[in-house]
């Protein structure tokens, strides 16, 4: 089953960025839940923003799940990526993923790899640093199966990686690596600026698909931009996608209406008994 989810940043320097509910933890999970979310997805400046104790009474409490917690804040507040040339940095990056890892793995909650992937230049050629980028997912994903959930890494577009940004590419790229652990999110904003074809890419990446950020042209909420769902939400269904779809969007008009209106386009799209 398809279920919806709506994103919490608690990271200030982050602040401006494609996320629905900020600051107030307790105050996004109340909203999130009368507004009949499935699940949550955080994206904290640490594993020690709040204890997991607290977070985990605070989503029993609302009847939700934590879909999944971001690893953005090791690169937007420490600088560290994963193909960084200074081997002791790409060691810290590791290691602050491994941590946001160890908080929302008890929780059921895999770790995004997103920004925090790198990029190549400078000292850093493509070629080393794909292999940068192999070697850490190939860890962490062992890391994280410990915990008896995937990892998550994450296309992004041209503007923000130099890596990998098409879908189908990555799901390559997960092919030769040892672990089976690492899942591919599909963000739609991304897709909508690197692929010919959306639905297609989702159909070609298939079962690697294991996150979906559902999100509009402009990375408004669904409905605030020019993105046709219909095929998208068929190719969904096509090869079985079974996890979340997030609303990753800009707080547009406001946090409480990006939240009603992802939710009104989850309802739409995913209607009950058309699994």
């Amino acid at each position: 089953m398809i279920q919806s989810c709506v994103t919490i940043s608690l990271v200030e320097q982050a602040r401006g960025g494609p996320f629905v509910f900020w600051d107030d933890l307790a105050d996004a999970i109340a909203k999130a839940s009368k507004l009949k979310y499935d699940a949550v997805e955080l994206f904290a400046p640490g594993p020690d923003a709040v204890k997991a104790s607290d977070l985990a009474k605070m989503l029993e409490d609302h009847a939700l799940a934590l879909a999944a917690v971001g690893t953005g804040a090791g690169w937007v507040i420490h600088k560290l990526q994963l193909c960084d040339p200074d081997e002791k940095k790409r060691t810290l990056a590791i290691d602050f993923i491994k941590t946001m890892i160890d908080f929302g793995g008890p929780l059921g909650a895999p770790a995004i790899i997103g920004s925090m992937q790198g990029r190549h230049g400078g000292d850093v050629d493509e070629m080393t640093a794909m292999c940068y980028l192999g070697e850490a997912l190939q860890e962490l994903g062992e890391h994280a199966a410990g915990y008896d959930v995937p990892l998550i890494y994450e296309p992004l577009n041209r503007y923000e990686t130099n890596l990998i940004n098409r879908l189908v590419d990555a799901s390559d790229f997960l092919g030769t690596l040892d672990t089976l652990n690492v899942r591919l999110l599909a963000d739609l904003f991304h897709m909508n600026i690197e692929e010919q074809d959306v639905a297609g890419a989702l159909l070609e990446a298939g079962g690697t698909v294991g996150h979906v950020h559902f999100v509009d042209s402009n990375r408004r909420p669904a409905g605030c931009g020019h993105t046709i769902f219909e095929p998208i939400v068929a190719a969904l269904r096509q090869i079985g996608y079974e996890g979340y779809v997030s609303a990753e969007a800009l707080p547009y008009p406001s946090p409480e209406e990006a939240a009603e209106l992802h939710m009104l386009a989850y309802q739409k799209y995913f209607p009950p008994g058309e699994e």
